[in-house]
């Protein structure tokens, strides 16, 4: 498949939320621990910070993500400006199966090589240990179980959040699978 990453525009903005509603609607039709709802104003944020991607298969969105260069609220004395962080992954259910998050990461590994950081970083429900296990399998590991404060500077659905924090170290990754 030929993927494209690139960032999100506000025209993009109806599917967006289109992907979060029905990825809220599929985590409880399957009893699975996730959002509840989403930060409208943090999307909007994102986008105007050049900080929200899609990845395309022609015309379709196949999955969205947002990073952010520094996550001292969540990963305090860890956050040592070393790392891209990714959140607000969102997956196209019309894709399902189709492994779209290697993408996500072989892009964030890119990025890091390119920005010359050492981490690839992330959180997830600490309570899910179905998605901890699928991000282990792509070479993550577990840091350590955090619960979020209840700032607003969190989006709302990070807000009070049992969550485990997750690490690739980007030098552990074999260049050659990885090249620009």
């Amino acid at each position: 498949m030929n993927y494209s990453v690139t960032n999100a525009s506000t025209d993009d903005l109806p599917v967006i939320y289109s992907l979060f509603e029905e990825a809220i609607l599929f985590q409880k039709e399957n009893n699975y621990t996730g959002w509840k709802n989403y930060d409208k104003e943090f999307i909007k944020s994102d986008i105007q910070h050049q900080l929200l991607f899609k990845i395309m298969l022609g015309d379709d969105i196949v999955c969205i993500f947002s990073i952010c260069f520094n996550d001292a609220l969540i990963w305090r004395e860890k956050e040592k400006n070393d790392a891209v962080y990714l959140h607000r992954i969102v997956l196209n259910r019309q894709f399902k199966g189709r492994k779209i998050f290697q993408e996500v990461l072989d892009w964030a590994i890119q990025f890091a090589r390119k920005e010359k950081l050492k981490y690839v970083r992330m959180d997830t429900w600490a309570e899910n240990e179905k998605i901890i296990a699928y991000y282990q399998r792509y070479g993550f590991s577990i840091i350590e179980n955090y619960t979020t404060s209840g700032t607003e500077d969190l989006p709302v659905q990070h807000r009070n959040l049992n969550v485990v924090l997750l690490e690739l170290n980007v030098q552990a990754v074999p260049d050659q699978t990885y090249v620009e």
